[in-house]
């Protein structure tokens, strides 16, 4: 099959389009034939590499599938050669008390396709049988693949997580991202107020577009100062908090007193600092974020059947242009998702 993958970590350039061997599932997986697969930052950070993190290689990136079943083994009764699925990106044990209780995202084995193992930056891609889901009838591949990991994401952090929802102040950082434009979604979908960040005027517009009653500019405005404008110097009740250590301190200062701020992530950086006496002071409360559990896909994908979210994705890029398309991921010149057509 042909796939992209990388030999070493590096920039975009370590990136090769070659041919790969096929995968070879067994009784407990299936083969899919990738159709479409979106990038998410993820994929960056396995390409560059993490301390303490081991990526196999050659490796191949991919968390978010949507693409046809080519095949399952005899015992498979819900899935036939055929079918066309979109795929759970998180894998647990699926025997733990967590994996068994629904929480398979706090399962200690768990992992992420295409990060601990190969992923859909291919034609062929192997499955947990468990884990493929029906692709939403009428959605594209493209938009298909554009939703799961991201939708999940921010599923998790504001509905179970925050508890978000009417009366509650929604500030979502970075709406350009994709979890930052599913947040907006979500948030308004559970009758909050939303103020969005965004990097321009376009992407501010496209913000409100999606539900923001606000957007700031984050490079040229005070993003502190235009929430406590917004808010008459109230402040938040909930921080939708993804980019790390740039937004840290002013996402806290945001906050309202019993104000709640979750995170699911640290693109500029991990290591922030924290004025203790400022959480107990004012009593927030801050709350860590992985992925989501099966269930929680389950809904977000019952949703999108009912046409109360809908996918954003900036533009498509064949396979053989992982490499531009990860350029522009790092880049920040999208909105919602890149995506790989296979």
């Amino acid at each position: 099959m042909k796939a992209v993958r990388f030999h070493r970590h590096g920039g975009p350039e370590v990136l090769q389009y070659e041919e790969a061997p096929d995968p070879a599932p067994n009784a407990d997986e299936a083969l899919v034939r990738v159709k479409a697969c979106a990038l998410n930052h993820l994929d960056l950070w396995a390409r560059n590499g993490l301390p303490n993190v081991t990526i196999p290689m050659p490796h191949i990136s991919g968390s978010d599938i949507a693409g046809v079943v080519e095949w399952v083994p005899p015992e498979e009764e819900r899935f036939n050669k055929g079918d066309e699925v979109i795929v759970n990106p998180g894998m647990g044990c699926g025997r733990c008390d967590r994996c068994l209780a629904g929480k398979d995202n706090q399962c200690r084995e768990y992992t992420i396709i295409g990060y601990g193992v190969d992923g859909g930056y291919a034609e062929l891609v192997k499955v947990r049988r468990t884990h493929l889901i029906r692709k939403p009838a009428g959605m594209t591949f493209e938009d298909a693949a554009s939703f799961p990991l991201v939708f999940e994401t921010a599923y998790h952090m504001l509905v179970t997580k925050a508890r978000a929802g009417p009366g509650d102040t929604v500030l979502v950082l970075a709406a350009n991202s994709g979890v930052g434009s599913a947040a907006v979604q979500i948030a308004k979908l559970l009758g909050a107020r939303v103020i969005a960040t965004a990097g321009d005027s376009e992407k501010m517009e496209k913000a409100t577009k999606l539900g923001a009653d606000s957007a700031i500019d984050h490079y040229r405005q005070d993003v502190l100062a235009e929430v406590r404008r917004l808010t008459d110097k109230r402040g938040v009740d909930v921080v939708v908090e993804h980019v790390g250590k740039a937004t840290w301190e002013g996402s806290l200062k945001s906050l309202a007193k019993g104000g709640r701020l979750v995170t699911c992530g640290a693109t500029t950086g991990s290591d922030a600092s924290t004025d203790l006496r400022y959480i107990f002071n004012r009593e927030l409360t801050i709350y860590g974020s992985y992925m989501a559990g099966m269930g929680e896909l389950l809904d977000v994908v019952k949703l999108f059947e009912k046409g109360s979210l809908k996918t954003v994705v900036d533009s498509v890029y064949p396979l053989e242009e992982a490499t531009e398309a990860q350029k522009r991921v790092e880049a920040s010149r999208h909105f919602g998702k890149v995506v790989l057509k296979v």
